[in-house]
């Protein structure tokens, strides 16, 4: 399952004209990198929740869906939270045992074959990929212990006991039996209100791997896109290039495909979307250019800047 719903607020106006997991990063949706690397692992069913411009969503993924992957998608009237997402379409998950669960709003590879063995052989019910990071302080950490148990999750628990922690990257190995604690209401958290209490009640087989190499990126805020498309890190499951040939990088501008960059204009650090057209003379920096207008990107390059976030996508 690839976790999408969310409205994207941190990322507007963007995400008024198109939900954030069909954002375009070196013009390639977001939703395309999680989808290939779910494949690059071979995974052949995905469900992704939709709320917002569901039917943007939709069209990006099936676009650059890769071959041999099937898709569905799970529409929701009302947005239900990370956990009533998952417990929406428990019955698809349980099929697949254990199941993967990503998020939406970043660029993770991540060996997740290795993710899914190591699950399996300390036997886990729920196994959360974390990463030794720095900008774990900004965007909160999961503790565990010696073994590797979850102790505390960001400020919502704390047992106790810990001794590492890490960033949650937003990856996650399910057994089935873990679906059996999802709690009955329809819209919640995934941390708070299902794994938190799991945790509460003693299960020592919800576990952290941190030892795991992995490259995560953040694409939740103007600044992270506007960094996300200037400096990508190097995938070892796509190149942007491939999927998006007629996609342009001119210095420190991005142009996407059947965009037109008008006489005299001078762009600095500035994303251009696909098929637009930038008017001669403009004189633009740190920004996207897209829906027909310039959206600057304030504070782009700042130290410390967007530093309010949770470990889970709005």
């Amino acid at each position: 399952m690839i976790v999408a719903a969310g409205l994207g607020t941190r990322l507007r106006p963007l995400t008024q004209l198109l939900p954030k997991p069909a954002l375009p990063v070196r013009g390639v949706p977001l939703i395309a990198y999680q989808l290939a690397l779910l494949r690059a692992h071979g995974v052949t069913e995905v469900v992704i929740n939709t709320h917002h411009l569901p039917e943007r969503l939709e069209a990006a993924a099936q676009r650059f869906c890769p071959a041999g992957l099937a898709l569905r998608f799970s529409f929701e009237r009302e947005i239900l939270g990370t956990g009533g997402a998952i417990r929406r379409v428990v019955d698809f998950l349980r099929e697949s045992d254990p199941c993967l669960i990503l998020g939406s709003d970043m660029l993770l590879d991540a060996d997740l074959s290795a993710l899914v063995c190591m699950h399996r052989e300390r036997g886990d019910a729920i196994t959360l990929l974390l990463r030794d990071d720095p900008r774990a302080a900004q965007f909160g950490s999961i503790g565990v212990d010696a073994t590797g148990a979850l102790r505390r999750i960001a400020a919502r628990c704390d047992l106790g006991g810990e001794t590492r922690s890490g960033l949650y990257t937003w990856a996650n190995v399910v057994s089935a039996r873990a679906f059996e604690a999802l709690p009955k209401q329809q819209a919640f958290c995934h941390l708070g209100a299902w794994i938190a209490p799991m945790l509460a009640a003693g299960a020592r087989d919800v576990r952290g791997a941190l030892d795991l190499p992995c490259s995560w990126e953040p694409v939740g805020t103007l600044v992270e896109y506007l960094t996300a498309n200037l400096a990508p890190p190097q995938l070892s499951y796509l190149d942007p290039a491939q999927l998006s040939p007629a996609t342009r990088v001119e210095g420190d501008v991005v142009i996407g495909a059947g965009a037109t960059i008008g006489a005299g204009a001078s762009l600095q650090r500035v994303v251009v979307w696909e098929d637009e057209r930038v008017p001669a003379g403009l004189r633009a920096r740190d920004g996207v250019f897209a829906g027909g207008a310039l959206h600057r990107v304030d504070g782009a390059g700042a130290s410390g800047a967007e530093t309010d976030r949770r470990p889970e996508p709005a």
